[in-house]
């Protein structure tokens, strides 16, 4: 049977018996039997009779000034922050082997430590010796880093927390071991634990941490799920090993806007940022051929642009092949589908291949319209201006909606040189000057506008 206790309503006191006065605050009559917080359950599974401090509590009309932020001078890297480095914050890096994990994490890791910050740099994977190796070739081996090759994470804390250091870099949580886990390194258990004990590290002692974690085949950062909810900020690093860039893309961020990226340049003295992500990826773009079509994107709180290429050619199989790299294969299905049904114009009996230049991944509707003008001009061997991007969404009725965010759209655009665009009828009347828009309401005219058909 559990032990009776009492407490005061005025102060919050625990007795173990009643009286009429409080020992504490001295007022009368206040002490009162307590009931506990748990009505049910066994005392050994359920939160019993003791209770818990008050904690203060505030309204949604209180302010409080934003967070100090650290910069490290690398542009890309401090957008797809927010704005630069929180103090206190949980980062995770994910990405594939051999992207350059290592490399950027690095490089950023002594452009903090020349701003200003105290950096430890730990790494689970790589000797000591081949840290300072690829810092040597990056030209960064002035740089005032402290270095660390340890998999022990009890070490490592203890470590952390006699240096006192301002960010930490752990490289990576798959190589992490906790000696309370009984389970082998990279393992669920030991991953979960490590990034649990590492972000708790951040929050209560003021540390910044960015923790590298590697990616499975399914492109997703190996172990549960639930690291990404732990800590504040999720970053993933994409790029294709035969393109020269990479991009850094915020998948969570508590701290600024998520789906912001990144662009950086692989050199032989590491990796450089793109300030013009557009024109890289237009760089190789030369005569417009039929199947090429440029689309106006919007990733995060910037506009790219990106050439949408298609191929169209009859199949020798029975069932006709659908190949899409950088876009979403079954919105590729849907688009066929409204061609067909809406346009009249079949794709059947015919292989479709889709890529998104560059290597670029792209994933907002917008882009609906760029992939059929792209699809449409393969089919019929015409070719649109190569003036013109396209840009808006198709619904399964055949209309065009309007996309977001369309005079950066537009001005991104006038400023690489492009004079026309074509854009859905209905949304905001936006004019930039040298650029003529053409509007269109509905797939079926715009197929007969532009290819004789529909």
């Amino acid at each position: 049977m559990a032990k009776t206790t009492y407490s005061c309503s005025a102060c919050g006191a625990s007795f173990s018996k009643w009286s009429g006065r409080c020992d504490g605050c001295g007022e009368w009559n206040s002490i009162t039997e307590d009931k506990g917080l748990s009505k049910g359950g066994p005392a050994s599974k359920s939160l019993g009779m003791r209770r818990g401090k008050t904690i203060p509590l505030s309204d949604l009309a209180t302010e409080e000034a934003p967070p100090p932020r650290t910069c490290c001078g690398v542009g890309e890297l401090d957008r797809v922050l927010g704005g630069g480095l929180v103090p206190a914050s949980a980062i995770l890096v994910g990405g594939d082997p051999g992207i350059g994990k290592s490399t950027l994490l690095l490089q950023a890791a002594a452009q903090f430590a020349q701003s200003g910050l105290k950096t430890i740099y730990v790494s689970g994977e790589e000797a000591s010796a081949q840290v300072r190796m690829r810092a040597q070739r990056l030209g960064l081996a002035e740089a005032p880093v402290k270095l660390a090759a340890e998999t022990n994470l009890r070490d490592i804390l203890t470590t952390l927390e006699a240096e006192r250091p301002q960010l930490a870099i752990i490289d990576s949580i798959q190589t992490m071991w906790a000696d309370h886990v009984d389970s082998a390194p990279g393992s669920v258990s030991q991953v979960r634990a490590a990034a649990h004990e590492l972000t708790t590290f951040a929050k209560t002692n003021g540390v910044s941490i960015i923790m590298v974690g590697h990616v499975t085949k399914e492109g997703q950062i190996a172990g549960p799920r639930v690291v990404e909810h732990m800590v504040d900020t999720v970053l993933y690093f994409e790029g294709e090993r035969g393109h020269q860039f990479r991009i850094l893309r915020a998948v969570k961020n508590r701290f600024g806007p998520a789906d912001e990226i990144g662009v950086f340049e692989m050199t032989g003295g590491g990796l450089s940022e793109v300030r013009n992500p557009s024109a890289l990826f237009l760089s190789e773009r030369g005569t417009p051929s039929p199947g090429s079509v440029v689309f106006s994107g919007i990733e995060g709180t910037r506009p790219v642009l990106v050439e949408m290429q298609a191929l169209v050619a009859p199949s020798p199989h029975s069932q006709p092949r659908r190949a899409v790299v950088g876009w979403d294969s079954s919105r590729l299905a849907m688009i066929l589908a409204v061609l067909e049904a809406r346009c009249g114009i079949p794709f059947a009996g015919l292989d479709v291949y889709l890529n998104v230049a560059g290597g670029m991944k792209i994933s907002e509707p917008a882009a609906d319209l760029a992939v059929a003008a792209a699809l449409l001009s393969a089919r019929e061997d015409t070719a649109l201006p190569a003036d013109t991007v396209v840009f808006g969404e198709i619904s399964l009725s055949g209309a065009l909606r309007p996309a977001p965010q369309t005079e950066n759209r537009l001005k991104e655009a006038q400023k690489l040189g492009f004079t026309a665009a074509i854009a859905p009828s209905g949304g905001k009347s936006v004019a930039v000057p040298g650029l003529a828009v053409r509007q269109a309401s509905d797939l079926a005219g715009f197929v007969g506008d532009y290819f004789g058909a529909g």
